[in-house]
Formats: C-alpha cells, structure tokens, sequence
C-alpha cells in the first residue's frame, strides 16, 4: 500500500499523463559503452525518483559507500536489480528506497513509471516516480550509503544545469551527462535518467 495522493502528486500524475504521447528525444542507453563482463541481457533494475512534497520540490539522492564492488561513493537514486519476489519495478524501487534510507514504503504516493534507460555495467533500470512528505527521517543503510541529501527538482530538471561531457575511459571516449550542486557530482545513469525525465515532464508544469 502507498501513501494517498496529494496536490504535488495530482499534478505531477496529469503532467505524466499528458506527457506519455509526447515525442521527446531522449537518452536511451549508453550501451556502446558497455563494460567488459556486462551481461549480454539486460539485467531488470528499478529506482524510486522520491519527490517531496514542497512549495519548491525536492528529489532524494543517495551517495554510495566506497567500499561497494560498482559505483563505489557515486551519487544515486534509491534502487537495484528487480528480485524475483517483486511484483515489478514500482515493488522493487519501493523495497530498495526502504532497505537503502529506511524510506517507509507506505509514506510514497506513486506517480507511476517513466522511461527506462540501460547503464553501461548492463541493467535496465526503470525509475519510478512518487511524491514523499518533506522532512522524513531517513537512515542510510551503513552497508549501501554512506549518506543523502535532497537536491531542488527545478535545479535538478533545468536543462541549463545538465552538461554534456565526455571522457576517455578504458580505451574510448565515453559520452555522459552531469549536474553538480552544492559540491555533488550527479552524473552518467542518474543524471541520464533525470535529463529524461525533465524532457518527458516539460517542467515546470
């Protein structure tokens, strides 16, 4: 069960709605740039887009412990891989924010799910959209996050905020996008997702 709709999330939900047949350009995959030993299907992943309910909306992000085996102390949207006991991505998402931050999955009016997008590592994440209550108190998961913080959606969807970069990385130049505020480095999958979800929403709304 989530949590019921609120003012936010009635027009975050028309926004979506509205927005599903819009033909938008929009960064599918970086899959040309797929890591050697990434699985050749990809792996179903799902993360949760966590937006408070402000006058100026916020998204929850997550920085990841140094000592995890991928992505060690990048910035993240709450998620993972979709396990077999989870109904789909919205489950999954909903798990992995409570498991992740100690995001009671009951306090998270679900918007629904936007566009997926394929990491370089070989997952296909689906992010899911819901609206939270500001100020909640969140725990990281010592084993997962180190830490997270709450970045102004308008900064985070602002297309003069997301930069276009590349770099060489093992042996080929590598195309990613970037956002950075107070001191965060927001970039390639993350920052590809919200990239997309900014065209999708034409925000503001």
């Amino acid at each position: 069960m989530t949590a019921p709709a609120t003012p936010l999330a009635d027009r975050l939900a028309a926004a979506l709605a509205t927005a599903r047949g819009r033909d938008v350009a929009l960064i599918a995959s970086d899959t040309m740039d797929l890591v050697a030993g990434a699985p050749a299907a990809p792996v179903p992943a799902a993360v949760l887009v966590a937006i408070t309910e402000r006058p100026d909306p916020g998204v929850i992000l997550t920085r990841r412990t140094a000592t995890l085996r991928q992505h060690a102390g990048q910035i993240a949207l709450p998620g993972g891989r979709i396990d077999p006991a989870d109904t789909g991505p919205v489950a999954a998402a909903l798990r992995e924010a409570e498991e992740e931050i100690a995001l009671p999955r009951a306090a998270v009016s679900v918007i629904g799910t936007v566009d997926p997008y394929r990491t370089v590592t070989g997952f296909d994440v689906t992010p899911v959209v819901g609206v939270v209550p500001p100020d909640l108190p969140l725990h990281p998961s010592a084993a997962e996050v180190e830490s997270w913080f709450e970045v102004p959606l308008a900064f985070l969807l602002e297309p003069r905020n997301q930069m276009e970069l590349s770099a060489e990385w093992r042996g080929r130049t590598r195309h990613y996008h970037e956002i950075v505020w107070n001191g965060h480095r927001i970039w390639g999958a993350t920052a590809a997702m919200l990239v997309n979800l900014g065209r999708r929403l034409a925000w503001p709304i």
